[in-house]
């Protein structure tokens, strides 16, 4: 049971911000971010009200079956009111938990999604590009904006690896769970046997941070360039325009080649490294919050085995959560994906729940 004391501070803060905002005299600064504030609330006001008055009506229900002047038509009214109100009362107090949650401060921000090829040869990068193409798919159907800032291909036309940028609304919320390796069942085209091969690719997904979100001390970074590699052409090799960054003090250090300016280099790699590192101090902080409790889903590690795509079957399934959706087409063309997001998410939430309790 949520504290009644708990509940009412939600609708006093809430009258306190809805007076604020009519006044007129909130700091510009500070407007947004208190409208926001004031607009997520409202969502869930009325459920807090309800929440609290729960006990009055439920008594009042309670005097009227009670009550032996009450005729039976009354009492059998108050009956089905009263097992409403009870089951009204649980959906209510799981909302409001789940409101109550502590919030991911990276849930709103845009995203950062890297995709390497793993083993598998040629086939593992034909399915690091499938992977990439979905993720393409997913963006545009929601439409977010995806900027590519590397991307290294392999002889068969698949991907070696691929990082893009993805800015929109919740981004890292929705493609959080992706993080890990996604596994591949299927029959290369180079197979005369008919025989199924098995590949991997591994997806991580760092939410994108701000300068604001991590300060990174000049003195902390080393920077080389060098001539960049690649395939000929009158643009590589003639200027020194790559650039490599290295953070000192963790170890971490970014490539980046693919624009012929170096500044632009610099700037892709430091949007690449900062969201690395703030992604390294968040999980820090996670594992000293759960003193090494984990959870099946949103650990992010790469090296955890997430989801298997069996193209025989035409079945996708995810082994965090055990849920197959018979529908692999749909999900590659992003159209069964917030299915399996919206079961991870369920899920997740009813974790962190029982954490609670």
């Amino acid at each position: 049971m949520i504290p009644v004391k708990t509940i009412e501070e939600l609708i006093v803060k809430h009258s306190d911000l809805e007076k604020e905002l009519s006044s007129g005299e909130v700091d510009k600064k500070l407007f947004a971010e208190k409208s926001k504030e004031y607009s997520d609330l409202n969502e869930i006001v009325d459920i807090a009200k309800k929440y609290i008055s729960f006990e009055k009506d439920k008594k009042d229900l309670l005097k009227i079956l009670e009550d032996q002047l009450s005729d039976d038509e009354l009492k059998k009214m108050a009956e089905i009111e009263l097992r409403d109100l009870n089951s009204e009362y649980e959906i209510n107090e799981k909302k409001l938990k789940l409101f109550l949650l502590p919030k991911d401060e990276a849930d709103k921000k845009n995203a950062i999604i890297e995709i390497r090829a793993g083993t598998g040869g040629l086939e593992a990068s034909l399915f690091a590009s499938d992977l990439f193409k979905m993720y393409e798919k997913v963006s545009h159907k929601k439409k977010w904006s995806l900027e590519l800032i590397s991307i290294s291909r392999s002889d068969a036309g698949g991907l070696k690896e691929v990082i893009a940028s993805i800015k929109g609304s919740n981004i890292y919320s929705t493609l959080k769970y992706e993080s890990g390796v996604h596994r591949v069942q299927r029959v290369p085209d180079t197979e005369t046997q008919g025989r199924v091969h098995t590949s991997a690719a591994t997806v991580a997904v760092l939410p994108e941070a701000e300068e604001v979100d991590l300060k990174i001390n000049d003195t902390d970074l080393r920077i080389d360039v060098f001539r960049a590699g690649g395939p000929g052409g009158q643009s590589v090799n003639t200027t020194d325009s790559a650039v490599r960054i290295t953070h000192i003090p963790t170890g971490l250090s970014v490539s980046q080649q693919d624009e012929k300016s170096q500044h632009k280099n610099k700037a892709k790699g430091m949007k690449i490294l900062r969201a690395r590192l703030y992604e390294l101090e968040r999980s820090r902080i996670d594992q000293e919050r759960s003193h090494d409790r984990k959870t099946k889903i949103g650990t992010g590690d790469r090296s955890e085995r997430i989801r298997t795509y069996n193209f025989p079957q035409g079945r996708v399934t995810d082994h965090r959560i055990n849920l197959t959706l018979h529908k692999l087409n749909e999900f590659l063309e992003g159209e069964a994906f917030d299915e399996m997001v919206e079961s991870l998410t369920l899920q997740a939430q009813e974790e962190s729940l029982s954490n609670l309790n």
